[in-house]
């Protein structure tokens, strides 16, 4: 079980062969790894899955290797989003093997050993989230690297100090550990060290990522939405050739904009960056980097509070709109997402 999507499994994979599983995606939501959060969110969960399953569809298309196998209809059936005649939450994907690395505290220090990835290994996923990077809208995380000091301007490509709503010249791309305690930032040389890949490899997964970040831009102009920044997960077949995982292209995984007002997950992040809970996570996981802890959360001062109840009501028509728009499929009965804006807007000019 993730903190937003449940993995069942139907054919374990092996060394040398992948699985088969399917994904059920609930209406459970994370935000700053948390995990799962006190509030669902109606519709949550198969609008994610329609959006994902068509953008895998969509690079396919495009000869993409992806994982996807599709989605599963009222009868049980896996078929494409074109066929299906309400909304699923099963998505039907190819599995492969999960090593994380093994940690340990060294000098107060946690160490992440990574030294099973080789370039030998296969059918495996790759430790690493990538990140594309169309703009820098408010509450992007480069903002606060930079202000700590845990990047430069020279480390993303910039010549300038970025402002909040800015649009790059040429996208950014950036890359976290995946299956660590807590997403950590590096470099494109450790991200290769730590995933085994060779130049060729590593040239490759940048391939994808321009592929995907064009891809997703188009498909949420669909919605006239913005591509602001996203990420994709990628892993080595039986064959150890790359393809995407886990799921893309959705309000979970990008952020997106509508003239200017978030749609995506960063609603939620924006309503909890005023509460108390959140300042104490912060804490908490300084305090935790200080002492060489894991479990961070345990040191946490308080828990989260729910969402206000307009909020997730215009949260849930958020994704479910954009789900419509996206597949041109009207499979959630929900507003026009313009209207949803509006709404949203008026909600923020409310509590403001």
């Amino acid at each position: 079980m993730g903190s937003v999507k449940d993995l069942e499994i139907i054919q374990k994979p092996t060394q040398t062969t992948m699985g088969s599983g399917r994904f059920h995606f609930s209406d459970r939501y994370s935000v700053f790894d948390w995990g799962e959060m006190p509030d669902h969110i109606d519709g949550k969960g198969a609008a994610l899955c329609m959006m994902g399953a068509y953008c895998f569809e969509q690079l396919e298309d495009l000869g993409v290797k992806t994982h996807y196998r599709g989605v599963l209809d009222e009868q049980g059936k896996v078929v494409k989003v074109c066929e299906l005649k309400a909304p699923s939450t099963v998505m039907e994907v190819a599995l492969v093997n999960v090593y994380r690395p093994k940690t340990t505290v060294i000098e107060g220090k946690i160490v992440h050993d990574y030294s099973i990835y080789t370039p030998q290994l296969k059918n495996c996923l790759i430790p690493l989230e990538i990140i594309y990077r169309n703009g820098l809208p408010e509450g992007s995380s480069v903002f606060k690297r930079l202000s700590q000091r845990k990047v430069t301007l020279e480390d993303l490509g910039l010549d300038h100090e970025p402002k909040p709503g800015e649009q790059l010249a040429k996208p950014i791309f950036d890359v976290s550990t995946k299956l660590e305690e807590t997403d950590r930032y590096v470099t494109w040389a450790e991200a290769q060290r730590i995933a085994g890949l060779n130049d060729s490899e590593l040239a490759d997964v940048k391939a994808i990522l321009i592929k995907a970040d064009e891809t997703i831009t188009k498909v949420a102009a669909k919605a006239g939405l913005k591509n602001e920044d996203g990420k994709i997960e990628l892993a080595f077949d039986d064959q150890r050739a790359l393809m995407l995982v886990d799921v893309l292209g959705t309000l979970d995984e990008c952020r997106f904009t509508f003239e200017g007002v978030h749609v995506s997950k960063e609603v939620a992040r924006q309503f909890y960056k005023k509460t108390q809970w959140y300042s104490d996570v912060e804490e908490a996981k300084r305090e935790a980097e200080a002492k060489g802890v894991q479990d961070w959360k345990a040191l946490s001062k308080s828990q989260p509070p729910r969402l206000d109840p307009k909020l997730k009501t215009v949260i849930s028509q958020m994704y479910m709109s954009t789900a419509n728009e996206v597949t041109g499929k009207k499979m959630f009965d929900s507003p026009k997402l313009a209207d949803v804006i509006r709404e949203y807007k008026k909600y923020m000019g409310e509590t403001a």
